[in-house]
């Protein structure tokens, strides 16, 4: 077994991969909103992106299944919160549609498997 593997368990799960791929993608489509909104939805948005990935790390590091479900559930607040935000981008033309539609199909995704991941270990 890969030693890295067995102290970060989160780098096996493929959310988590897929969930840093689209905090990149992110971080690349929010270089084009507005310079006055670098301190607005634009920092709201890199947080709530950031608190997916980072919740499902820590919940796969600690050694109950509660504990881990309850840290899955806070990375689906993060996804809801991150589909309000873009919805919002969108509305205000910080986004347009084709990057609007590019990044809610990740983040769709992303709800599908972490529900997934729940269900499995309820």
């Amino acid at each position: 077994m890969n030693m890295e593997n067995s102290i970060k368990p989160h780098k096996k799960l493929d959310i988590w991969g897929k969930s840093i791929r689209f905090v990149t993608l992110l971080y690349k489509k929010l270089q084009k909103f507005p310079n006055e909104e670098q301190f607005g939805l634009s920092m709201q948005l890199k947080r709530a992106a950031i608190s997916i990935p980072s919740n499902i790390a820590e919940g796969a590091a600690r050694k109950s299944k509660k504990d881990y479900v309850h840290y899955l559930y806070i990375a689906r607040g993060s996804i809801s919160e991150v589909d309000a935000q873009l919805e919002i981008a969108r509305e205000l033309g910080f986004l347009n549609d084709e990057d609007y539609k590019e990044l809610q199909g990740i983040l769709d995704e992303l709800s599908k498997m972490l529900n997934g991941l729940i269900n499995s270990l309820k």
